[in-house]
């Protein structure tokens, strides 16, 4: 075994170990609606999904716990109609314990790392419920959370952009 030069040593005792911890996740608000089936429209046709994916982070009152949220929003409908066939509003929370994040990247941390952490769980409560409600199961595509934090930020720098000229 090859003993670490003190460069090394002394580098992995300034570098803070990050801890991450999901305390708990549940489902805040879940709404699903088969406007098809409300309309007694019946018949095979291909649909088309809409989704759309918000976020939400704030701090709770314990010591290095936060609270994140997924909103996702699924409009589906009929192929080259505009015949909605069926809604889904989903707002699931995870509860994280996180320690050894540097201030400047626990934003970001929370808006990418911990919906990372959540989205398997929304793929397949999303699954479930189109398939509860009488559709084939929607088995949501990986979203890109790096991708969407980046976007909203240049989306507040172009609006801060607006209000400043």
């Amino acid at each position: 075994m090859a003993d670490e030069s003190p460069a090394e040593n002394t580098a992995a005792q300034a570098a803070p170990q990050i801890q991450m911890r999901v305390l708990g996740q549940f489902i805040r608000d879940l709404s699903f609606e088969n406007v098809m089936a409300q309309k007694g429209v019946s018949g095979d046709v291909q649909p088309e999904i809409a989704v759309q994916v918000n976020l939400d982070a704030k701090k709770r009152p314990t010591e290095h716990q936060y609270e994140v949220a997924v909103k996702l929003n699924l409009t589906s409908k009929a192929k080259g109609m505009e015949d909605v066939l069926f809604l889904c509003e989903l707002d699931y929370c995870g509860l994280f314990h996180i320690e050894g994040v540097a201030e400047d990247q626990l934003h970001p941390f929370l808006m990418i790392e911990c919906p990372r952490m959540l989205f398997p769980f929304l793929r397949r409560i999303v699954s479930d419920i189109t398939r509860d409600g009488g559709f084939p199961p929607v088995n949501l595509d990986n979203i890109d959370f790096v991708a969407l934090y980046r976007n909203e930020l240049m989306r507040r720098q172009a609006e801060a952009q607006k209000t400043e000229a």
